[in-house]
């Protein structure tokens, strides 16, 4: 290595090339750094332009996010659930089978009998009936038959007297029969023994308690309770006539009216009900009517 010493008594030419080596790499130095500091300040303004403040670009733009590319290998992907098709409509018929809400005004004529049967219910004479429903008008039998000996075995219903009781059957000996008919029917069985229902009301004639599919359809517009209440009503009425019950009126302004009311004509002040006890069972009575 050369010592300093000898570096400055080197001769004059030599010096002077020195020294312009010296300049030229400083000049390139500094030409370096300002190309670079030039460099980041583009780079830092087209930043400050992609996001600002806000998320937003510098013309006032939502920025979007790049989307993610999907994760591939062993990662569990959820496909969208297809659009459900919309489904075929049905061929119409030209005779539809009725609703639960449509009333046959005429049905068949002919009855088939509930296959159903149930556990005697209550005390005392025990009577034995059965269910029928009138063939074309819309009415399962058994679904029926389950919906009356429901009532009949309701603790609100005529066992609450201790005296009278009830079997449902589907062969055999029976007391009576529950016949569900069409308006036509009924008016039929019923004006058989002189009963004029009109196409609209129940009877109790013979061995037989005759609803009117219309009233089991579609319930009382003076009722105000539940269909299945109303069919308990109708249930119980007719059954009361058949223990031996009359008719009764309304026994004041805001009380119950009793089972034995005729309620399809107007409730007289009184509260719609289905049930000849409360569930505590008390009678609910009225004045005895003709």
């Amino acid at each position: 290595m050369r010592s300093a010493s000898a570096h400055r008594n080197a001769p004059a030419p030599s010096r002077r090339r020195a020294r312009q080596q010296r300049r030229r790499r400083a000049r390139r130095r500094t030409a370096f750094g300002i190309g670079l500091l030039c460099s980041l300040s583009v780079l830092g303004a087209t930043a400050f332009m992609m996001l600002g403040d806000d998320g937003e670009t510098g013309n006032g733009q939502t920025s979007q996010a790049r989307p993610i590319p999907p994760l591939t290998g062993n990662a569990v992907t959820t496909k969208a659930a297809p659009s459900p098709s919309p489904s075929p409509s049905p061929t119409p018929t030209s005779t539809p089978s009725p609703s639960p809400t449509q009333v046959t005004e005429k049905g068949k004529g002919t009855f088939t009998v509930a296959t159903a049967s149930g556990s005697a219910v209550g005390k005392g004479t025990v009577r034995r009936y059965r269910v029928e429903v009138e063939d074309g008008i819309g009415i399962d039998p058994r679904a029926a038959a389950e919906q009356v000996h429901a009532i009949l075995s309701d603790r609100r219903s005529w066992t609450a007297d201790g005296k009278n009781g009830f079997k449902l059957v589907s062969d055999g000996v029976y007391d009576f029969t529950v016949k569900v008919a069409s308006p036509d029917t009924v008016d039929r069985i019923c004006g058989s023994a002189g009963l004029d229902t009109k196409g609209e009301v129940n009877c109790d004639v013979g061995k037989q308690v005759v609803v009117n599919s219309k009233r089991w359809l579609t319930g009382s517009p003076q009722f105000s309770g539940t269909l299945d209440d109303y069919r308990a009503l109708i249930i119980n009425h007719e059954v009361g006539h058949r223990i031996g019950h009359g008719h009764e009126g309304c026994p004041g302004k805001g009380k119950l009216a009793p089972a034995m009311m005729q309620q399809i004509y107007g409730l007289d002040g009184c509260r719609s009900n289905a049930w000849p006890y409360t569930a505590s069972g008390t009678y609910i009575s009225g004045p005895s009517v003709p």
